[in-house]
């Protein structure tokens, strides 16, 4: 004969076996029976195995063995006992103060269009080496939008690091400040910050290692503004 915590703690952990294939934890048995300490936990499994119900297994974290159940529970239409164990997969840990919610999130899926360099130039990028899954808000307005690989570090001031992903949003103009994709000379592909003087166009770095590049205008053409980043650790 069980007495009602005993049940209720067998109850939960069959429950949690069933769903996740693992027993619970001592701290999720605790929360789950709504108990003080984990001292009364300890009392209720080492009742339930001295009554043969479960065994504990040497050397092993967390490892409890089912052997049997109440005569009671093994019935049809067995009701367990009217408490609402809280199944929690994985161990709990509590989130830290003032952390946001989980949340799901929409992502997409981009085209990586090779390398672009944050340095001296390389030449005009058009072949897809691979896709990258971005995150929807991280994509801005209407429009197209595509990902490069950075090369060098002339934008680390800007925090783009060489190997860094960044999200480009296509367009052909750009507003002073704007990161953007250049095509100079209809051959060569950079990102740089623009600057617009007169008839004259400034692709600066951010990075005092390099020098800010000075163009006529019909020798840069903008093939879309940064967006986004994505980083790799």
């Amino acid at each position: 004969m069980l007495t009602r915590k005993q049940l209720e703690l067998l109850t939960f952990i069959k429950t949690r076996m069933d769903a996740d294939g693992v027993p619970p934890s001592f701290d999720e048995m605790k929360e789950a029976l709504d108990l003080r300490s984990k001292s009364g936990i300890h009392r209720l499994i080492t009742a339930l195995e001295e009554r043969g119900f479960i065994r504990r297994l040497a050397h092993r974290a967390r490892a409890l063995e089912i052997i049997k159940l109440p005569e009671a529970m093994e019935k049809p239409g067995f009701r367990p006992p009217a408490f609402t164990p809280k199944v929690i997969k994985g161990d709990r840990l509590d989130p830290p103060k003032g952390a946001m919610d989980v949340t799901a999130v929409h992502a997409m899926e981009l085209p990586v269009m090779g390398r672009i360099a944050a340095g001296v130039p390389i030449e005009a990028i058009s072949e897809v080496s691979h896709h990258v899954a971005v995150p929807g808000s991280m994509l801005s307005g209407r429009g197209n939008h595509y990902a490069l690989e950075v090369k060098g570090d002339s934008m680390i001031d800007a925090g783009i690091n060489d190997g860094d992903i960044v999200v480009i949003r296509e367009q052909n103009t750009a507003e002073n400040g704007d990161i953007v994709v250049a095509l100079v000379e209809e051959a060569e592909a950079t990102l740089k910050r623009f600057r617009r003087k007169g008839s004259m166009i400034a692709l600066e770095a951010a990075n005092p290692a390099y020098e800010t590049r000075v163009f006529p205008d019909h020798l840069v053409k903008v093939q879309g503004r940064l967006v986004g980043l994505i980083r790799s650790y």
